[in-house]
């Protein structure tokens, strides 16, 4: 196990490190709000959960489950949505008066002076992911510590961007659902660092480009979580979104493709409309 998996502060301060000096190395964000208006903010959210069957906390990636009401059912996801450029823009300069999680940001002020319209946005996407967080699972902003941000990820299927934020939930263990999420899915962070927990994911759908019914197979690296409860298929952006940051963290790199074992799954016309069943 990575010796940073045994520090809880040691590893917010490694990712702080390495997601400002990103930052700081070139632009990454559109400098209007008009660049944003189609796209989605989530939380890349982590924290201390429980481990499995009773063990004690430790360092872990905190997912929702898409509830049955909502398009993308039973998917593992970031809590996260559209950005409201009115509103979102209109408070998320709270996000920097003191004590709050961006003026706590080590990298706020340099990221402030070098590229000021970015850092605004910056702070939109950051407000973004938290506002949204609260609305699916009551996640309390006041208790999260931002570490930064991701590289963005293209939905082609959906033609948006998702801007991934990094935040760490200090003490918050339990979480209120409302109807877009079914439950929350905690993954130990060790966990993503073995390799055997991979797998290559042919998932066959509609093709979403085509008229006349065919279909295509997505196929891909994706991560198999199992426990004595539960067994979930994380995929797609999310998974992208993943391994982008295991692999900035600790240096991770999923197996060629060719080594994975195959998870062969079927995407029903209900994936996009739940009302179709």
């Amino acid at each position: 196990m990575h010796s940073l998996l045994k520090d809880p502060v040691a590893l917010q301060a490694h990712i702080q490190k390495i997601t400002g000096e990103c930052l700081l190395k070139e632009p990454v964000y559109p400098e209007h709000i008009d660049g944003i208006k189609n796209s989605s903010a989530v939380m890349f959210l982590l924290g201390l959960m429980p481990g499995d069957n009773g063990q004690a906390p430790e360092p872990c990636l905190i997912l929702n489950k898409r509830s049955q009401e909502v398009t993308q059912p039973g998917d593992l996801c970031c809590p996260g949505g559209g950005i409201s450029p009115g509103m979102d823009t209109f408070l998320a300069g709270t996000m920097t008066l003191p004590g709050l999680p961006m003026w706590r940001w080590p990298f706020w002020s340099a990221i402030r002076s070098q590229r000021y319209k970015e850092a605004k946005i910056l702070r939109v996407l950051f407000f973004t992911s938290l506002r949204e967080g609260f609305e699916e699972m009551r996640l309390n902003p006041f208790g999260v510590r931002f570490l930064g941000s991701l590289p963005i990820q293209r939905l082609v299927m959906f033609g948006r961007v998702i801007y991934p934020m990094v935040g760490w939930v200090s003490r918050q263990q339990h979480f209120r659902l409302n109807w877009e999420v079914e439950k929350i899915v905690s993954i130990p962070l060790r966990k993503f660092l073995d390799p055997g927990n991979y797998v290559r994911y042919q998932l066959e759908m509609k093709d979403p480009n085509a008229d006349n019914g065919s279909r295509q197979v997505y196929d891909a690296p994706s991560y198999l979580h199992k426990n004595s409860l539960e067994t979930e298929v994380l995929w797609g952006a999310t998974c992208r979104i993943t391994l982008n940051f295991l692999e900035l963290m600790f240096g991770f790199e999923v197996p060629a493709d060719e080594s994975l074992p195959v998870l062969k799954g079927i995407m029903d016309e209900t994936y996009m409309n739940p009302k179709a069943s």
